[in-house]
């Protein structure tokens, strides 16, 4: 298929790698952007993990429990400014306060239930819109239910910029949840153990690490067993219990968290803006189209 300029640019936003290298992966694979990435990785060109989608949009996380139930939310806003607005605070926290009183099913089901004063929650995001001046958005929200013997870990970065609710059982010890919740609101796993990533994962990155090596010209003998060591060192970056605890380097999580008799359930984490497109703003030709208008 053709290679077009677009499909070059992203691939080097995902991974670093030169343009010509880009082009040439993606030629090799015939355009198939996974594929041009492992091809990539492969040539130890590309880093090991893909580079995040650039962070655009503003707002705020929020974690809220109320007994056995929790909710973390997203609520976006058009600048950092407005997110350091009171009214937008409260806004936020009246739209936690609401989803976990009515557990709507998905944001647009949210967005139609009744609020107050005969408003909808819609009605009620528009008006604040009005009041602020700025686009405001719902963008996502998940509520959590636990046991008995559960305990929930809340957790806020930087004012709300990063939001983690973590649930860990076998355990009323709210500092351990804390502090999980602030080792992913840091270190970023993508699961909480090895069983939870699939095989098809697993195989992939086998492949990957089995090229990579063999590329550097290791023996095919001992290809196996570098190729074994490398996938401990890819749970490690990807699975929370394999991780070094953020308060103590000298333990992983796991075992640190299993010394405190207590498991880990489950996480989410909430990244304001993540996989949004950024908007490339320059702020002072902005301010300055206004004052000549």
């Amino acid at each position: 298929m053709a290679i077009t300029a677009s499909m070059v640019k992203e691939l080097r936003e995902k991974t670093g790698a030169g343009m010509m290298d880009c082009k040439k992966a993606l030629t090799e694979t015939d355009g198939d952007m996974e594929k041009a990435i492992d091809f990539l990785r492969e040539k130890g060109i590309a880093s090991a993990a893909k580079k995040a989608d650039r962070v655009a949009a503003e707002g705020l996380t929020l974690v809220k429990s109320e007994g056995n139930k929790a909710v973390i939310v997203e609520v976006n806003s058009e600048t950092d400014f407005v997110a350091k607005n009171e009214n937008f605070q409260k806004l936020v926290g009246d739209l936690a306060s609401h989803i976990i009183s009515n557990a709507p099913a998905s944001v647009e089901e949210a967005l139609t239930q009744p609020f107050a004063n005969g408003q909808s929650v819609q009605e009620y995001i528009n008006a604040s819109i009005a009041k602020i001046g700025e686009k405001i958005s719902l963008r996502r929200f998940e509520v959590v239910e636990k046991e008995d013997g559960d305990v929930f870990g809340e957790y806020l970065h930087m004012g709300g910029r990063i939001g983690v609710l973590s649930v860990v059982g076998s355990s009323n010890d709210a500092e351990l949840a804390r502090d999980i919740a602030m080792h992913v609101a840091a270190i970023n796993p993508s699961y909480v153990s090895r069983d939870e990533v699939s095989q098809e994962e697993v195989e992939r990155e086998r492949e990957v690490l089995t090229q990579q090596a063999l590329n550097e010209g290791k023996p095919a003998n001992i290809v196996e067993k570098m190729v074994e060591g490398r996938l401990s060192k890819y749970f490690e970056q990807v699975c929370l219990l394999d991780q070094p605890f953020v308060k103590d380097g000298d333990q992983k999580v796991g075992k640190y968290v299993q010394s405190k008799g207590a498991s880990v359930k489950s996480f989410i984490r909430y990244e304001v803006g993540e996989g949004m497109e950024k908007r490339e703003d320059n702020f002072a030709e902005e301010v300055m189209s206004q004052v000549k208008k």
